[in-house]
């Protein structure tokens, strides 16, 4: 098949998702065209089958905030025709669905072209921006005049229902991981130069907005650090950087506190950690703590929105509700207090991310396009 996939080239879930996606539907024989305004930040391995299509966005002093959403649909029109795309997938509804349609009607109209369009919703396209009154009903239209809809949870699925007026179904297609990637040897020189102690280590990982609550994980790093050895990476940028920093000098912990900024190669930050702390007041499903989980590394997160489906309470790490500081801080405290302890978590993570494994769920996606083409035939 020759895919289109439009994305958001950042670190964030949805683009992480849409290019591990792309990248082993290439691996797989498939003709796969990336299309977005910059190149995607996991898209670094050369591959026969992976061509990437840049959006050019053309500035005038007319336009206080450029067109992108046009800038995209005329792209997207491009490739389609000059590549002989036999579907597009897009990830994020907003504004990728509403692009996609136009797109569509573009070359149903100039050119007999029926493209069909598969939106996959990833979380805050629907539970935050999507419920602002000024895209609410752009974002239901786009989304009910694809060919196929997908959802990375059954929280998301719900919460889709929830709030748009959804007529179509809306299938689970969870995110995954490449296990084979997170599962590598750690480098002990690398450990050793975060905790030459032998520290624990706790790892964050995020856009460092205020809806993950990084507050929250430097409190709780606190408290642990009140009873054990122990460091923390921060990995990620965003608003809320500058208060967390601040935060960890109040406490009288900034030494034990690094703050890394954005990384490309997680896997081998990943693996020399022995807690990955996920405090978000909403996660769709958590791609971060999957990949900590498939480093062998437990997870401490609230019980919020789809994280109840990966986070196994007791057997891959625990759960607490949002805000919970003192109850995550005992609960990360009984995981690190011993080897043996977290050595059983650290197993049983591990048995458990290998249940989205990128071999299990890829085929399913595969599956999904062959019904959409079928259907369009």
């Amino acid at each position: 098949m020759r895919i289109g996939i439009v994305l958001y080239p950042t670190f964030g879930g949805s683009g992480v998702l849409a290019t591990e996606l792309g990248m082993a539907l290439a691996n797989k024989g498939h003709q796969v065209h990336f299309i977005t305004y910059r190149q995607p930040v996991r898209l670094s391995a050369f591959n026969a089958n992976i061509f990437y299509h840049e959006v050019r966005i053309t500035t005038y002093p007319l336009f206080e905030y450029p067109p992108y959403e046009s800038a995209l649909a005329s792209t997207i029109v491009d490739v389609v025709l000059n590549q002989k795309l036999d579907l597009l997938h897009v990830h994020y509804a907003i504004p990728h669905a509403l692009s996609a349609y136009i797109a569509r009607q573009i070359l149903r109209k100039n050119d007999g072209i029926r493209l069909p369009v598969i939106t996959t919703l990833h979380g805050t396209d629907i539970t935050l921006v999507g419920k602002d009154k000024t895209y609410e009903p752009v974002v239901t239209f786009s989304i009910n005049e694809s060919d196929a809809i997908t959802a990375v949870s059954d929280n998301l699925k719900e919460e889709t229902y929830k709030s748009f007026h959804v007529k179509k179904d809306i299938e689970v297609i969870t995110n995954f991981v490449d296990v084979a990637r997170f599962s590598k040897k750690p480098i002990d020189a690398f450990r050793k130069a975060v905790a030459p102690n032998g520290e624990r280590i706790l790892i964050h990982a995020s856009n460092f907005r205020k809806l993950k609550r990084v507050d929250d994980v430097v409190r709780i790093f606190a408290k642990v650090r009140q009873h054990l050895p122990a460091k923390l990476m921060m990995v990620g940028d965003g608003p809320e950087r500058h208060a967390a920093e601040e935060l960890s000098r109040e406490l009288n912990i900034c030494d034990d506190v690094r703050f890394v900024g954005k990384q490309e190669q997680m896997e081998d930050i990943m693996v020399i950690s022995d807690l990955f702390l996920l405090t978000s007041e909403y996660e769709s499903f958590g791609l971060s703590a999957l990949e900590a989980m498939a480093a062998r590394v437990p997870v401490l997160s609230s019980n919020a929105g789809g994280l109840p489906e990966i986070n196994v309470h007791g057997v891959t790490g625990y759960m607490a509700p949002v805000g919970h500081i003192d109850e995550m801080a005992d609960y990360a405290i009984s995981i690190l207090k011993d080897d043996e302890t977290l050595g059983r978590f650290k197993q049983a993570a591990f048995d458990h991310a290998c249940k989205f494994d990128i071999h299990q769920i890829v085929p399913r996606y595969e599956a999904l396009y062959e019904s959409v083409l079928a259907a369009v035939v």
